[in-house]
């Protein structure tokens, strides 16, 4: 077995991180270029709004199938199998778009990558997480977030050379996906231990945190939908290849820049009042660009949009680490990943119709109500129940919407940071 308490800056863990933090990379890039070319070639071969809709519905269920069967195929045959298993699956149900009639078909290979995508993510996000010894932890997570806004921001602005609706592009996805196998089937890792069987008690996940319940589910709700059917919403207003690219690489951007100041002040003050302020921001943001044509109007409002929405969810899991005990972290991890998956099944194909009826403005419209929704459910728990004291509250950790894993690693980090001041 490795010695996972070896420091960051030894020999065999610097041989070690490279080949996953590449092969997190080109999954990461693969995934999310796919996310923005499924609508893109939806609406090339003429589909609804709300088929295309029901695409991002359909990989967003995938993603709950990969949380609860994942771990069960990994204490079957072990990390390595599974993720090479995983990437050649969601390799095929890319290509395979092109050997499938645009439709109800996509769907179902949608629902499949959605499982792929997540099942891979939950294999290098446990490695990861044994990687090092919880002082290290930080340091790997911060870089893993560079990875992951790198990747994705990146791999948006390979759409304009080779366009949304030919075969090439498909191919290159289905490359990223098929090279992120090469970094992890050459690696000398062992497989990391095999996750718990974790039982979700979604009633006691609520009674930790309602509050962060509703704004995993409202997050789940407008983010999920914004990221499979954001796409349609930039062809009906006009913007090109390059325009989309740039829409969806200023909202990542925002949301990794307002990450730290929406952080600081939550750690500084009741939680809920800065969650209250970013979801206010997010409203505003979205009625902003609800009457928006000019594209500079668009980009600017696409990055406030993702400055203040994305932080959400990372503030709504800190809030709910403030209330939960001993024992609690994991099965809310695991809960709080299956309220916004379950938000964002239902957000894709309820923004969508919303546009089929009311034309691509209302998609903004849309995210506007339900984010101004969850602002009077949390005035009202403001009201009715007290703050957290200060000494109680733990650190917040910008999280990503990967997998349930991410939780482990963030919360591991946070021990280590205690310790460290010991």
């Amino acid at each position: 077995m490795p010695d996972h308490s070896a420091t960051i800056g030894t020999p065999s863990l610097l041989a070690r991180l490279p080949s996953l933090l590449i092969a997190a990379a080109l999954l990461l890039g693969a995934n999310g270029l796919a996310m923005t070319v499924i609508a893109v070639r939806g609406r090339a071969n003429g589909l609804s709004d709300a088929t295309i809709g029901l695409f991002g519905s359909a990989y967003y269920a995938g993603f709950i199938l990969g949380v609860l069967l994942t771990p069960i195929l990994i204490r079957r045959v072990g990390h390595i199998r599974v993720f090479g298993a995983l990437a050649a699956i969601s390799a095929i149900s890319v290509l395979a778009l092109m050997l499938t009639p645009a439709g109800f078909g996509w769907a179902v290979l949608r629902l499949i990558s959605g499982m792929a995508f997540c099942g891979t993510a939950m294999v290098l996000e446990s490695w990861l997480n044994t990687l090092a010894s919880n002082s290290e932890r930080g340091r790997i997570l911060s870089i893993y977030r560079i990875v992951d806004l790198g990747a994705v921001t990146g791999s948006q602005f390979l759409l304009p050379p080779f366009g949304g609706a030919g075969a090439e592009i498909i191919v290159v996805i289905a490359l990223l996906f098929c090279a992120a196998l090469v970094p992890v089937s050459l690696s000398r890792e062992d497989n990391p231990p095999t996750p718990a069987n974790t039982r979700i008690n979604y009633l006691a996940v609520w009674r930790i945190s309602p509050v962060a319940v509703v704004g995993c589910l409202t997050i789940g709700l407008t983010n999920g939908a914004f990221r499979t059917v954001g796409p349609v919403y930039a062809q009906g207003v006009g913007l090109d290849a390059d325009g989309l690219a740039l829409l969806i690489s200023l909202w990542v951007i925002a949301g990794a820049i307002f990450q730290y100041p929406l952080g600081w002040a939550s750690d500084r003050m009741d939680r809920r009042y800065v969650l209250l302020l970013s979801t206010i921001g997010a409203g505003l943001a979205c009625l902003f660009l609800s009457g928006a044509s000019d594209p500079l109007v668009i980009y600017a409002g696409s990055f406030l949009f993702g400055g203040f929405a994305l932080p959400l969810y990372s503030l709504s899991a800190a809030h709910a680490n403030d209330h939960a005990g001993k024992g609690q972290y994991v099965e809310l991890a695991a809960g709080l990943t299956m309220f916004f998956a379950l938000g964002a099944v239902a957000g894709p194909l309820l923004a969508s119709l919303v546009m089929d009826r009311f034309g691509p403005g209302a998609f903004f419209a849309y995210t506007a109500a339900m984010h101004l929704a969850l602002v009077g459910y949390v005035l009202v728990r403001l009201v009715r129940h007290p703050a957290v004291p200060s000494d109680q509250r733990k650190r917040f950790v910008w999280l990503l919407r990967t997998s349930p894993m991410i939780f482990r690693l963030a919360r591991d980090t946070r021990k280590g940071a205690r310790k460290a001041k010991r």
